[in-house]
């Protein structure tokens, strides 16, 4: 996403998510506990939005998604969502359904490492934003339930048939797309869907470890890494190296490649800029 932007002013707050931003870290907050954190037309608009403004400010290197109470998230709200949808034309439905869409975009194509924290359920579209995310931290209450056709949909919303083959195998994202069964976090630390697994209660905490990790790190090789893992997803060898190739002749003309030189003669750590 470019850093450019218009006349708009930032938001100064946002009504159906809680945001702060410590050192580098952003924190979203999904905060409807009484709901299990299930999502509004709102809160998708909110996660879109945000995404694109904290990609436009250059403090932000690194952020982290949680939810607060018993549980992630689970999935679309029955009534404020499916319920409203049924009363939609398809031009409507379309409308809705590529902002679904946006958000995910959002999260791949943001500059910065996205760590989800999960606990308890991540239900329908809140396993899709987990598996949309670059790490997954969870503790051992964690399961995840991709649950479109149980409600009569296709499995691949918002672009889950792209997601999560490319994740955990064609095998078992069939199975898990076609049947909506739960995975619990043993099982999901097998098969990939996991990339951190906690102990109980503790995977707040290390996804802030580890995003306050990555916030240190060189900031624009991490972008970088990141883009590059989208990118090439679908494209042959000889093109994925020629990318790789013309990416790291831009960044060894950059700071923190002759920084990590000049720290290394000098024999002390890497002070990274992010340039």
């Amino acid at each position: 996403m470019s850093p450019f932007t218009g006349s708009a002013t930032r938001t100064p707050d946002w009504r159906h998510l809680r945001l702060a931003v410590d050192e580098g870290v952003a924190t979203v907050t999904l905060a409807r506990p009484d709901k299990l954190n299930a999502l509004t037309f709102g809160a998708y608009a909110d996660l879109r939005d945000l995404l694109a403004e904290l990609s436009r400010d250059k403090s932000v290197r690194a952020l982290v998604l949680g939810g607060e109470g018993r549980g992630f998230c689970s999935g679309g709200d029955v009534d404020e969502i499916i319920g409203a949808t049924l009363a939609m034309d398809t031009s409507q439905l379309l409308d809705f359904n590529r902002m679904t869409g946006q958000v995910v975009r959002a999260i791949r194509e943001c500059p910065f490492p996205v760590i989800v924290a999960v606990h308890g359920v991540a239900a329908g579209a809140g396993a899709v934003l987990a598996l949309a995310a670059d790490f997954r931290v969870a503790d051992p209450s964690a399961r995840f339930s991709f649950l479109f056709t149980r409600v009569g949909l296709s499995g691949g919303d918002m672009g889950a048939a792209y997601l999560l083959p490319r994740v955990v195998g064609l095998g078992h994202a069939t199975r898990l797309l076609m049947l909506g069964e739960p995975v619990r976090a043993p099982e999901a630390e097998r098969i990939g869907l996991i990339s951190e697994l906690t102990e109980e209660g503790r995977a707040a905490e290390a996804a802030q470890a580890l995003a306050h990790r990555l916030a240190e790190g060189p900031a624009l090789a991490y972008a970088q890494t990141k883009a590059l893992l989208t990118s090439e997803l679908d494209m042959p060898l000889a093109a994925a190296i020629e990318l790789d190739a013309s990416t790291q002749a831009l960044l060894m003309n950059g700071e923190d490649y002759a920084e990590f030189h000049a720290a290394f003669t000098e024999k002390r750590p890497p002070k990274w800029q992010g340039r």
